[in-house]
């Protein structure tokens, strides 16, 4: 019941930093954990970071863990990763995804998705 755009991908030098945005719409926005993934050319989707509902509890994953940051902005509907000293491997297509349960969306993935937006990081 809620539909995701992502914006904000682009290239970005290695140590540089980026924000990606998630806009929601169609959906009760503040009843879901929001996550964002990635995944790289001939790669499996991968976990990145996930926050619950009211922005009380995030997860991350080990890679990303003290580089990114996610948040949440329940009055805009919007949902935010700050990416701070990219890598390279830090480059793939980022999706936001929603699901009712965050435990589940971190292991499984979303019930919706957005269209994704692609980050480059170069060396």
């Amino acid at each position: 019941q809620v539909q995701l755009v992502e914006s904000g991908g682009g290239l970005v030098q290695a140590g540089g930093s980026l924000r990606l945005s998630c806009a929601a719409s169609g959906g009760s926005f503040s009843t879901y954990a929001m996550g964002w993934f990635r995944q790289a050319p001939g790669k499996e989707r991968e976990f990145v970071a996930a926050i619950s509902w009211t922005g009380y509890s995030t997860s991350y994953a080990d890679s990303v863990k003290g580089r990114f940051t996610i948040s949440r902005d329940n009055t805009k509907k919007t949902v935010t990763l700050q990416m701070n000293s990219l890598k390279p491997e830090d480059t793939a297509v980022y999706y936001c995804g929603a699901r009712g349960s965050m435990i589940t969306l971190r292991r499984i993935g979303g019930d919706y998705w957005g269209q994704g937006t692609q980050v480059t990081v170069s060396s």
